[in-house]
């Protein structure tokens, strides 16, 4: 039996690509800080798709030991696809952000999925059918204001995934990495940025996505041979595309 296993599931993108995969009939390993909101979302997949087998691993994954020993319990299931969704952003200028806040970003923005990425394809690169989709951000392609260090962060994601999907590539590898980049999307990511207890898109954003097209425009990259969904900032057309970052192959040893 296979899983598809998606990280920062408790709300929004995470949430409803959840959903999305399981109306496929996939079966779904949901993971998140919230149990509660787990197991919301395992009660309405079961409702709707009794066929789907769903578990749920409540993890905070911006501590690193927690990584390991949730990869480690990943072990006893066979996946076919890894989704790293988890993540935060931060709307501040540097010189005024939070550290602790920045702190735990970097380490789930970057380190967790580096790690889990690292060793998913460790595991399963050569395991035809396998994926791994990393959710970076327009603002992986694109500094914003305010958010310079939440920007880095989805540029390393969005670098390090076009890295890997070439590197996968060259080596005749079975898996394919895949990255997905939103514009505005409603989800929780402005209240968590922000660090307000609520936030409404309509009238304050001008333009944005549901949480629920996103996981549509994830199974559009998920199926297609591309190795980049990126939404277009000024447009909000949704683009499958080949990598956007340069990538220079090592010289040879001879």
């Amino acid at each position: 039996m296979n899983y598809t296993v998606i990280t920062g599931a408790s709300s929004g993108i995470g949430y409803e690509a959840s959903l999305a995969f399981a109306a496929r009939g996939k079966n779904i390993i949901a993971v998140a800080r919230r149990e509660d909101k787990l197991n919301e979302l395992k009660n309405e997949i079961t409702a709707a798709y009794p066929e789907v087998d769903v578990i749920i691993m409540p993890v905070d994954l911006s501590i690193s030991d927690n990584v390991y020993q949730f990869y480690e319990n990943l072990k006893q299931y066979q996946i076919q696809t890894l989704i790293n969704n988890a993540g935060f952003g931060n709307f501040d200028s540097v010189s005024e952000q939070n550290l602790t806040k920045i702190q735990n970003m970097l380490n789930l923005n970057i380190e967790a999925l580096t790690l889990l990425s690292s060793l998913f394809v460790r595991d399963y690169e050569h395991v035809a059918g396998t994926q791994l989709i990393n959710v970076s951000s327009g603002g992986g392609y694109t500094i914003v204001a305010d958010a310079v260090t939440y920007c880095a962060t989805k540029f390393y994601v969005s670098a390090f995934t076009e890295g890997l999907a070439q590197e996968l590539a060259s080596k005749g590898s079975e898996m394919k990495a895949k990255v997905l980049a939103p514009a505005a999307t409603e989800t929780e990511f402005a209240q968590r940025s922000f660090d307000v207890p609520e936030f409404n898109y309509d009238g304050t954003v001008p333009q944005y996505h549901t949480a629920k097209e996103m996981a549509q425009f994830m199974l559009d990259l998920y199926d297609s041979d591309k190795v980049v969904g990126i939404v277009n900032g000024e447009t909000y057309g949704f683009n499958l595309v080949d990598p956007i970052y340069p990538y220079a192959k090592r010289a040879s040893k001879e």
